[in-house]
């Protein structure tokens, strides 16, 4: 199916309506309109989405604040359970490599949009850059599942978080008041509605500035806690001990390691890159080291400090283990009520950039690129859309307040290909190392590996699924942990 295109040996897509070597947008419109009588398409029509959501006109550093918020978010607060599967020296290192191989699959990524831009094929969609460097009409489709299902996801599970939030603060100030969780679920999803009506994925830089600074702000509160519950006067045990069963020890080791994968991932590059303005080349690279030295404080402060001060008996998320429910809180209430705080106003931003590619499809279909953005044939389906698009996710995260066990199979089975598998086997096509160089046996052994940890991954959070469906309740005032 793939020909070599250019000096660079990177495969076009071939058109199924003719057999002939197609641009992107041309290839992926072929692929839709295969099915209808194999007659050549019109010329597409200008699309609103790019123009719309996706403008170009960002700098390096607003890239890395929409990178920043898209993988910094409160899971951090889940790596000292990651490390708790492993012990000190092992999950220092898996949270290391992890750290290293996921900077270099998104810079791989990266070369591979820069490699197709210097051959006059921009990407701005990672569905169409997959489907052409891997040159099948089949990968478009899977890529648009995968990441919409992600994406769908982590607004769900924002939202629902938020609310959770919001409910946590409300009882200890009213504790026996008459609001629910739908009841923060709906507060939630009217201010993520009103704010996702700023227009563009650009339009979010200086909340994802904002977004960035919460996540210092809570990760310095968060640890400084639990070095404050580690050095006081009656401290919690430290136990550092593993597992004695193998079978368990084994287990845990790859449920730690799926929660770093998950942790780590985010999706949506080829989109965040989108909104540099041309030409991208050499620009994302700035934008990763500007996220990466925020991802290197605000991962291993928090994931070190709260494994030490609670060692095996750390909670999956630490702020547990600094609110027991049997006594007194291990930090001071207004500590933990500024952190609390600092992850609700995140919250809000990291489902705005989940959900900008959603968006961005609704805006392709729906909007009209020859009007403009404001006017009142673009504005009206906007609001409409992304209005209702909120409220579904709202809908669907005050039913199912054991989202996260969902998301946390959605995760095992996005995040992974699309963070770490299709980045090395899209550099290995577009580029063209040789089969014996360091670069591609890499790949290849990226590929690998990180192919069974998602396998492993999706295995570990169906058990976990499985495990706590007793306590599953449609409407449930709790979220299950």
């Amino acid at each position: 199916m793939a020909g070599a295109g250019g000096t660079g040996g990177t495969p076009f897509l071939l058109s199924p309506a003719t057999g002939h070597a197609a641009t992107p947008s041309a290839a992926v419109f072929d692929v839709e309109a295969a099915g209808a009588g194999g007659k050549a398409p019109p010329p597409p029509a200008p699309d609103a989405g790019a123009a719309f959501v996706l403008e170009s006109k960002g700098t390096w550093w607003h890239a890395g604040f929409h990178l920043t918020t898209a993988i910094v978010g409160p899971t951090v607060l889940t790596l000292p359970y990651a490390l708790r599967g492993m012990g000190w020296g092992l999950g220092l290192a898996a949270l290391t490599a992890v750290f290293a191989v996921t900077f270099y699959a998104y810079f791989l990524v990266s070369r591979v949009l820069d490699h197709c831009e210097a051959r006059g094929r921009r990407h701005i969609r990672f569905r169409e850059l997959a489907a052409d460097v891997l040159g099948s009409g089949w990968v478009f489709y899977l890529v648009v599942t995968v990441q919409t299902a992600i994406n769908a996801g982590v607004t769900t599970g924002s939202i629902l978080l938020a609310a959770d939030c919001l409910q946590i603060l409300y009882s200890n100030l009213a504790p026996h008041g008459p609001l629910k969780l739908y009841h923060f679920i709906i507060i939630v999803a009217v201010v993520l509605a009103f704010l996702s009506q700023l227009p563009s994925f650009h339009s979010l830089r200086h909340i994802n500035l904002g977004s960035l600074i919460l996540s210092f702000g809570y990760t310095v509160l968060v640890s400084a806690a639990c070095i404050r519950a580690g050095v006081s006067s009656n401290p919690p045990a430290k136990d550092y001990s593993l597992s004695s069963s193998k079978s368990e020890k084994t287990f845990n080791a790859f449920l730690s390691i799926s929660i770093l994968a998950s942790v780590f991932g985010n999706g949506i590059l080829p989109e965040i890159q989108a909104t540099v303005a041309p030409p991208a080349a050499g620009k994302m690279m700035k934008a990763l080291v500007l996220c990466y030295a925020v991802i290197f404080f605000t991962f291993y402060f928090p994931a070190i400090a709260g494994y030490w001060a609670f060692g095996n008996q750390v909670q999956s998320n630490v702020l547990q283990s600094l609110m027991p429910d049997e006594g007194p809180s291990l930090a001071p209430t207004w500590l933990l009520g500024v952190a609390v705080v600092l992850v609700l106003l995140q919250l809000l931003a990291i489902a705005l950039v989940y959900s900008q590619v959603a968006y961005e499809i609704m805006e392709k279909s729906s909007a009209d690129a020859a009007r403009g953005r404001f006017s009142r044939r673009n504005l009206a389906p906007r609001v409409a859309l992304r209005t209702a698009y909120v409220a579904a996710c709202a809908l669907v995260a005050a039913m199912l307040p054991f989202f996260g066990d969902i998301v946390g199979v959605v995760g095992a089975v996005g995040f992974v290909p699309l963070d770490f598998v299709l980045p090395v086997v899209m550099y290995n096509m577009a580029l063209a190392p040789p089969r014996r160089s360091p670069v591609y046996l890499a790949n290849v052994a990226i590929m690998a590996v990180f192919t069974g940890v998602g396998v492993i991954g999706a295995v570990a959070s169906v058990r976990k699924l499985v495990m706590d469906a007793h306590k599953f309740k449609l409407f449930s005032d709790n979220v299950v942990d």
